[in-house]
Parts: structure tokens; sequence; C-alpha cells
């Protein structure tokens, strides 16, 4: 076997005529299970599964999300670990507390994870669509129990074609109802990020769903059936908007996968000819259609990169397991750029300039978000001046100044906030006692706070408002304020 860019060429074989050479390929092909595929004509896509790289990175990637699904049952010191209470205006993450003075953490979170989509679009396409994207993975799951219900893509076109019977119905019905189950499942899970999962299913069983809660689940329930079940890749095609802009996110740079053209052109099918004619010149592309089969899209990335390409390397897939089988080298469709197919060396990911810009929007999102998490204390005080009067010349020749002080409990205990007041030596404070606030709530109280007139010094006196938890003193907060006074001359 002989492969030159130049001057492509199928060598059969040593010895024998060319008819007797193709009779042998032909068969040799059948052997090794290359099998030639009609190209997709339109309807519903029905891609063919074959094992391989990208197919096993796709699965690994997808169990991530398994994570959605387990995430309501861990507990945490006796409550659901992951619990997002709008009604008490609290989020709980673990031992994490976010209320909603710490919403700004939610900017970063979202900032963080719009910059790693940008940055992977730029390095390898639409890597997000193809191996992450919800829509994506439970249409690969979906597709996956119509494939062990209907059987192989072949079988189950055959299927759709037949006319009704009780038979086809029969098998109809028991993969839709498995997909409204996996959909029921996605919805109750969702609502379950926000209800207590426990006391959910408790509620099911007896019928005691709000209203609200029962209209979310059947229409995530529905929209997940519909969307991953019924539309599939027409999601990705016609609705979704990071298709549309996918292309004005990429350069000459990102690696896509590509066909190549010079290796695989011209293709074709291996044909009798009659003895003494030449054989055919062809590439190393058989026309197999086999990268076309495994698309979840139906595209033929042979054409070219295309509006439905997803860029989940399933097609390499398939054709390397061919390449494999004919003794030919692997990466007749490969990761590539258009630079490297002009002839250009790529630079390094960290010289590209839209890698650089990115990368450091990401790395100060995800900085700061984790120094927001690991300072952030479990208790919030605010401390506000009272504006009218702004002092008070009591009787004795003291000035005094009036604070409503806000504390909140970020923690997940009970709270006994005592409020003290320093500065200057003869310094004096008043409150009403001793704050109880249960978690997640804020508890107000007034701070009055008296200084002799003849220790004040300008009109405006550093002071130090604390707050410490007395049920655990190691939890306090101190807030920097400032005592007003007369002006002195």
């Amino acid at each position: 076997m002989s492969n030159s860019k130049d001057n492509v060429t199928h060598d059969f074989g040593p010895t024998g005529s060319v008819l007797e050479q193709m009779d042998l390929h032909n068969k040799n092909l059948e052997n090794i299970g290359v099998e030639i595929l009609p190209i997709h004509t339109g309807g519903t896509v029905h891609a063919k599964r074959i094992p391989g790289f990208f197919r096993s990175l796709k699965w690994a990637l997808a169990s991530v999300w398994l994570i959605f699904f387990i995430g309501p049952y861990l507990r945490w010191n006796g409550h659901q670990a992951l619990l997002f209470d709008l009604e008490s205006r609290q989020f709980h993450i673990f031992n994490l507390t976010i209320l909603p003075q710490d919403i700004w953490m939610l900017t970063l979170v979202l900032l963080f994870c719009s910059m790693l989509l940008a940055a992977s679009t730029t390095v390898g396409g639409r890597l997000w669509c193809g191996y992450a994207c919800f829509q994506t993975v439970w249409t690969d799951v979906f597709t996956w129990v119509e494939e062990k219900i209907e059987g192989q893509p072949n079988k189950r076109i055959k299927l759709e074609k037949a006319p009704m019977s009780l038979n086809k119905f029969l098998i109809k019905l028991k993969k839709h109802a498995v997909w409204l189950l996996l959909g029921f499942l996605t919805g109750f899970t969702f609502v379950a990020y926000f209800v207590d999962v426990i006391d959910l299913w408790s509620r099911l069983f007896h019928f005691e769903w709000s209203l609200m809660e029962t209209g979310i689940i059947a229409f995530l329930g529905l929209a997940t059936y519909f969307f991953a079940g019924i539309l599939r890749e027409q999601t990705c095609i016609g609705f979704c908007p990071y298709a549309r802009i996918q292309g004005a996110m990429i350069d000459t740079q990102t690696e896509l996968p590509t066909y190549d053209i010079e290796r695989g052109e011209p293709r074709g099918r291996l044909k009798r000819v009659k003895p003494g004619e030449e054989a055919p010149k062809l590439g190393d592309c058989i026309d197999c259609n086999l990268c076309v089969a495994v698309c979840p899209t139906g595209v033929d990335i042979r054409y070219g990169q295309q509006f439905g390409c997803i860029t989940c390397g399933l097609c390499i897939d398939a054709c390397d397991s061919v390449m494999e089988k004919l003794k030919k080298p692997k990466g007749l469709i490969r990761y590539a750029s258009l630079a490297e197919f002009g002839g250009e060396k790529l630079p390094a990911l960290w010289k590209r300039p839209r890698v650089i810009v990115y990368g450091s929007i990401m790395f100060i999102a995800l900085g700061t978000l984790l120094w927001g998490a690991l300072n952030m204390a479990s208790i919030d005080v605010k401390a506000l001046h009272e504006r009218s009067p702004l002092y008070v010349q009591m009787s004795n020749g003291s000035i005094q100044n009036k604070w409503t002080v806000k504390v909140v409990n970020k923690g997940n205990n009970p709270m006994k906030a005592e409020i003290t007041a320093s500065g200057p030596e003869d310094l004096t404070f008043k409150t009403g006692g001793v704050l109880n606030i249960q978690p997640g709530n804020v508890g107000a109280m007034t701070l009055y706070v008296q200084i002799p007139k003849k220790t004040l010094t300008d009109a405006s006196t550093p002071i130090v408002i604390k707050v410490v938890d007395l049920n655990n003193p190691l939890v306090f907060e101190e807030y920097k304020s400032n005592f007003i006074g007369p002006k002195v001359h």
C-alpha cells in the first residue's frame, strides 16, 4: 500500500489482475468490518455509536452531570448541603451561607464561566456544545435509551417507516415512558435545589405539592422530553444562540475537526475494472460515509466547517477506525486549524492574544471569588450614623452620637450579638442589651456613644464598633466609623 499526497493511488496487492485485486479488496473490507453507509438525507438523525477516544471523552465529561442529580441528597450538619432557599433569601453550600449581600460572588461566577466558554471556543471551537452542554448530554442519553429499546440506526429507521402495529406501539410506548421518566427526574431534581428534597419526596406521595412546584416540575419535565427526545439536534441548529455567534469567536488558529482534502481526495468507492484497465487514482477516503453516520447533527465534515458541527470529534473516531482497518495512517479527519493547513506554525496557547485576555479575566475573577469565599465572615455589620442631628450636647458637657447597628447572622447557628464601641480613653457607650439573631436573619439595635467635649480635638474622631457572638467569641466583626462633634477652634 502506498500513499502520496501528489499522486494518490490504491495498491491492492503484489500479484493478480486488477479485477481479482478489486474483488479481494472488497471482500477484505467486509471481513474487517468496514461498512459502506448511505449519506443522511433528512428527517430524524439516528447517529451510529462506535467506540473511540472522543466517544469515551464525551461520556466521561457527560458523567459530570451526575452531580446535578446527586447534589440535593448530600447532607451537611443536619441540613441539605446544597439548598437555595429563596423564601429565606439564603444559599447554603455546605458550611457556606450566601445571603443577598454576597450576590457579587454570583457575578464573578458568571464572569468566569463566560470567559471559560470564550477561551475554550477560541482554542477548540464549540467544545462546550460537543461535550458538556446539557442539551447535548441529555440528547445523548435519550438516544442511548432509544438504541437499547429500538435497536441500531438501520433498525430504528425501518421501524419508523413501518405502519403502526401493536408491536410498534408497545416499543414506542416503552421508549416514551422512559423518556418521560427522565424528564420528570430532571424537573424534580431542579426543584429539589430550592426545597428540601426529603420533604419534596414525602409531599409527592401525599399529593401535597404546591401549584408552583407542580407547574415547574411538569414544565421542565416536558421541556426535557421535547428538546432532548423529539427536537434533538434541531435545538442546537435552530434555537441555540451560541451556535449563531460561535463563528465570531474562532480564528485561523482555532483547532476544529477538519477533513484533510489534500490527502483524502479524490474520494470514491472501489469499482470493478476490466482486465488491462488502469485502476482509478483515489485518495484515502473510501466514501464509506461512516463519519456522517456517527455525527449527532448529520453533518458531512468532508464539505468543511458547517453550522451544525458541534466539534464533538466523533467523526474522527469513525474515520480513524476505518483507516486502522485499512492499515492507513490515522488523521484523515483530525483536530486542526486553518493556519496548520496553510503551513504556519501555531504559537503556544499562552502566547495567543485572545487566550491571554480571556485567561487574565478568568484568573482575576477566580482569584477574587476564592478570596471572597475564604474570607467570608459568618457575621456582617453595618452601622448607620444618625444624620439629624449629627450630635447632641448633653447636660454634663459630653457630646453624644447615635448609630443604628444592623447585624446579619450569616452562619448556620443562632447568634447572641453583643455590641461595644472603643476609641478615646474616656469614651462611654450604651446599648439595649444583647441581640438574639436566628441564622440568615438581621437584627438591629441603637448604639449611643458619648465623649467629653474637652477630649475632642477634631470635628471627626475615629471609633470602632465591635460586634461579638457570645455563643462563639471567635466570631466577631469590627466596623470603623467617625464620631462627629463641634468644630474645635
